[in-house]
């Protein structure tokens, strides 16, 4: 048990690691790069719980280096990846770094919200991250569409920054996709959800459209979906 116990932090380790690469990588002018750097610092995040559950390797630490490595990867890598991917030399070009904030603020209350078990209050700061992230890869791909053009706009990226630091502090109630026990995991929202993340995959190749697109539309419908259920 000595070395297994290790397993979860470790993969944790990893998640730490990809997001200060993909900081780097944002800096360095490659938003594409950054971003898979993102998506694998998701999937770190994703292994270290599953691994924690498997070998019943819970520990004190392991959660707080879990939301260190998450406000990393998903609090400053995203906000970054916003500085540079806007077109502004204004005091407004660092707005975004709100988001690094406001996530760290999140995760710090997720921390210690005994609410927040298999769903979530406000949005999950992984999810944020993957909205902001997928947006920049998809300006840094250049297609010409309109969410292209907005984009580069030079109150776009500020607003988007803004609203999300909002949500990822706000009490809107949020469904979680984790296999927990005694967890309905299929519902009529998660269905209604995975749904319209297949129509978004199939819009984004019917357009040939670069596939950073189809990330931004599935997070995106998640927001959504969630925003509207609260209000309705």
């Amino acid at each position: 048990m000595g070395i297994v116990k290790h397993i979860p932090n470790t993969i944790t380790s990893m998640n730490l690691l990809s997001g200060a690469v993909g900081v780097i990588l944002a800096l360095e002018g490659w938003p594409e790069a950054a971003f898979i750097c993102m998506l694998a610092a998701a999937v770190f995040d994703f292994c270290d719980g599953l691994a924690a559950r498997l070998l019943g390797a819970y520990s004190p630490m392991g959660k707080e280096l879990d939301s260190l490595a998450d406000v990393v990867s998903f609090g400053v890598l995203p906000s970054i990846l916003l500085v540079t991917s806007m077109d502004a030399d204004g005091w407004w070009r660092f707005l975004p770094l709100v988001l690094a904030a406001a996530s760290a603020l999140r995760l710090a209350k997720f921390n210690t919200d005994e609410r927040q078990t298999t769903d979530f209050l406000g949005v999950p700061t992984p999810a944020s991250a993957m909205v902001v992230g997928s947006l920049c890869c998809f300006i840094a791909a250049g297609h010409d569409m309109t969410l292209y053009s907005l984009a580069l706009t030079p109150w776009f990226l500020p607003v988007v920054a803004l609203v999300m630091s909002l949500l990822v502090t706000s009490e809107v109630p949020m469904f979680g996709m984790k296999i927990a026990k005694g967890h309905k995991l299929m519902d009529a929202k998660r269905i209604v959800f995975l749904c319209l993340a297949v129509v978004a995959v199939v819009v984004t190749i019917a357009l040939g459209a670069h596939w950073s697109l189809a990330m931004f539309l599935v997070f995106t419908i998640y927001i959504v979906e969630n925003i509207i259920l609260a209000l309705f």
